[in-house]
């Protein structure tokens, strides 16, 4: 019995020094060893939601184990991301965070989560510039021209969004704060909507994600003047770029993933890994091309970094633009 003990006692030692040795402790070893939950904030169907669910397959089969996105839509996303953030720090509860995340960490008076401190922040999943539009037939042939109309006619150029506090408002407010004009906000319930008005003429610019625009762009329904990113967008290679007429003018939406605060460092790093290998199938990265993104992997560090950057910058422009705070 001693001499079974005594193996016993050297085998849970071995087990011990080997997961010492992977940085991960005795009870995370196995992680992950039952189904994930991919939170995501916004009804079936939409942007984000399809995002979620060509990636989940990929990553049940890289880490053997089903990976179930949970629809929790409701208060932009803030329902989601709470759930995440009271969750168990064990990395079972996943969320797809969208960049309108670092928007409502500006615009809301109070949240029930701490917009930075209360996630582990894993990777972007991927990256889509914002793009400016106009009806096929405008006068306007540059993004220049926009701006000299709102500079010479105050208040007559408008600009649309999909609502009050989006990334959309917030991105019309920092060009009009760039280029030193005033063209009229008019917020929609969503892309559908703006698009329908710009072209028909009641509003003069359209400001849209990639991943709603560019098929409206290849139908013919919008023509492109600028894209936001710092460098040409691979798809719409001649469309120029908003800093060449507001230097320094540069965004990206994006996508990610995010976890429990406080969830240990190796697991973090195991859902990163999971995550990169997922992105580097030209399969995936086909199908986000198509949807108006690229693969766009990146670490904790620059994930955070990135969430922190897009708060400081939005939280200034609300300041600068007066926005009210719901």
């Amino acid at each position: 019995m001693k001499r079974t003990n005594a193996r016993l006692h050297r085998g849970f030692l071995a087990f011990v020094m080997l997961a010492a040795f992977s940085g991960l402790a005795p009870g995370q070893s196995s992680y992950p060893d039952r189904p994930i939950k991919l939170l995501v904030g916004f009804a079936a169907g939409g942007g984000s939601d399809s995002i979620a669910r060509l990636i989940s397959p990929k990553l049940s089969a890289i880490l053997n184990q089903p990976v179930l996105v949970d629809n929790r839509a409701g208060a932009g996303g803030a329902i989601a991301a709470e759930a995440v953030a009271r969750s168990q720090p064990d990395g079972y509860t996943w969320l797809l965070v969208p960049s309108g995340h670092t928007t409502l960490a500006v615009v809301r008076k109070s949240l029930p989560f701490r917009p930075v401190d209360d996630f582990s922040w894993v990777s972007t999943i991927t990256t889509y510039p914002m793009l400016l539009g106009v009806r096929p037939d405008s006068p306007y042939n540059t993004f220049a021209d926009v701006l000299r109309a709102a500079a010479q006619r105050p208040g007559t150029v408008s600009y649309s969004s999909v609502g009050v506090g989006t990334g959309h408002h917030l991105l019309g407010e920092w060009l009009n704060a760039a280029g030193k004009v005033n063209m009229t906000h008019v917020p929609f319930k969503g892309g559908g909507a703006a698009l329908t008005e710009v072209m028909a003429g009641r509003v003069d610019l359209l400001v849209e994600t990639m991943t709603f625009a560019l098929p409206v762009v290849q139908a013919g329904q919008i023509r492109p003047i600028a894209v936001t990113s710092a460098q040409p967008y691979p798809l719409l290679p001649n469309v120029p770029l908003v800093s060449n007429t507001l230097p320094g003018l540069e965004y990206e939406s994006w996508l990610g993933i995010a976890t429990a605060p406080n969830t240990p460092a190796p697991i973090v790093a195991r859902i990163g890994d999971a995550i990169r290998a997922v992105l580097l199938q030209p399969d995936v990265q086909k199908r986000l091309a198509e949807l108006g993104g690229q693969a766009s992997p990146s670490t904790p560090q620059q994930f955070r970094e990135r969430v922190e950057r897009d708060i400081k910058r939005f939280g200034s422009i609300v300041e600068t633009s007066k926005i009210e705070r719901e």
